[in-house]
């Protein structure tokens, strides 16, 4: 039998790693990375690396492997995430049958939480019902950035008497702007919060969270959505990449 962990490891601050995950990372064999394409690679690896340097002391091997590409000119959302999901797993299960020894531990280090829009445990589940490999997994979970975001703004992911939600900038354009109270937006690709530009919401925006190169913007966002635009630029101008993610929320006119 073969055991594989599914780790948070936070969004990127060495320091942010939990005890659990500590303990957890000291009785692995082989750590699995699945490494992205393009530009920021190498620096999504270093921070990985840095994690295991100064919180592992247990022998153990690095493999890396490059992660599938999905195609985003696919016209079909559903079904192009379903396909590059699916080819995924067929990379994840060759790890696991090839560099891993039946009786030994390997693990994911998963950005955050693995529990929050992470695709780790849906593969792990889905490979499992395939039936070929003889593995079982745990998770163990970690910080999330929008744990860290709420933290370096300072405020609460909650208001008394109403809800939250957690949802993507491509779901948020389906949504009336003024219906929204409080939306936590992951995965924006497209700029939704210029939509409530008119509607009086607050924004309150963080990017590279918990690393030396943390950007933080709040404000009414019809003044600081220029300044969010100008940081995500320039973000990619530089790494080739943006982990970011913003709270909207109606500003509250009694205490």
């Amino acid at each position: 039998m073969k055991t594989i962990h599914l780790i948070g490891i936070g969004p990127g601050n060495p320091d942010q790693v939990t005890l659990e995950a500590v303990k957890t990372m000291n009785t692995v064999d082989v750590f699995f990375m699945l490494e992205k394409a393009g530009r920021g690679k190498d620096e999504l690896l270093a921070v990985r690396r840095e994690i295991l340097e100064r919180h592992v002391s247990h022998p153990h091997r690095v493999v890396t492997a490059p992660s599938p590409r999905r195609n985003r000119e696919d016209p079909h959302y559903a079904g192009g995430v379903v396909a590059w999901r699916d080819e995924r797993i067929d990379v994840i299960g060759r790890l696991i049958d090839t560099e891993l020894e039946d009786g030994q531990t390997g693990a994911f280090l998963v950005w955050g939480d693995p529990s929050l829009y992470d695709g780790m445990i849906e593969s792990l589940v889905l490979l499992k019902a395939r039936d070929t490999l003889d593995f079982e997994f745990t998770v163990i979970p970690g910080i999330t950035s929008v744990q860290a975001l709420t933290a370096r703004h300072r405020i609460g992911l909650n208001r008394i008497a109403e809800t939250i939600t957690i949802t993507t900038g491509r779901l948020l354009e389906d949504v009336a702007a003024e219906s929204v109270t409080n939306a936590v937006v992951m995965l924006d690709s497209r700029a939704a919060y210029h939509r409530f530009a008119e509607t009086g919401h607050d924004v309150y925006w963080g990017a590279y969270l918990g690393t030396p190169d943390e950007r933080l913007v709040a404000g009414p966002v019809a003044e600081v959505a220029p300044v969010i635009d100008a940081e995500i630029e320039a973000g990619r101008a530089r790494h080739g990449w943006i982990m970011d993610t913003y709270i909207v929320r109606k500003p509250r006119t009694e205490p």
